[in-house]
């Protein structure tokens, strides 16, 4: 069973000054692909288990993809990631939940977890502008057990 690490709200200001608030949720304009870097959680007391980033996202005529990305520091490692490249949003779609794991083991203990919002372009013009709009809410972190 998951535990709740943290829980982000539109009371918290995102990182990225980029996005905007939008009653219940975060909107940005897509012009060009872009992270959007939304929260840092420092310390976040975590060791063997799966670390999980869930959120909602929406999109409006989104010509790019977006997905949920995750970074972790371990100390004297170095920071590693985690993409949600198997639950972009594209299009036009109403609200949908995704979730991104990063599984920990025995002694990586990150100092520091960035959780983002990619949006890219798509297809073999990488640097192709994108547009659309896009909203996110339900942001939170949690931590389950390895097994």
């Amino acid at each position: 069973m998951a535990t709740t690490l943290r829980t982000f709200t539109t009371a918290n200001p995102t990182i990225s000054k980029d996005i905007a608030v939008a009653g219940d949720a975060w909107f940005a304009n897509c012009d060009k692909a872009q992270t959007f870097r939304l929260f840092e959680v420092p310390d976040p007391g975590v060791e063997e288990c799966i670390v999980l980033y869930r959120a909602k996202l929406k999109t409006e005529g989104l010509t790019g993809r977006a997905y949920l990305e995750m970074w972790c520091r371990l100390p004297s490692r170095g920071e590693f990631f985690s993409r949600g490249l198997d639950q972009v949003a594209t299009g036009s779609n109403d609200w949908a939940s995704s979730g991104i794991p990063f599984i920990l083991q025995q002694g990586e203990k990150p100092d520091l977890i960035r959780l983002n919002l990619v949006v890219e372009s798509t297809g073999w013009l990488w640097k192709k502008a994108v547009a659309g709009r896009i909203w996110i809410k339900g942001v939170e972190l949690l931590k389950a057990p390895l097994q």
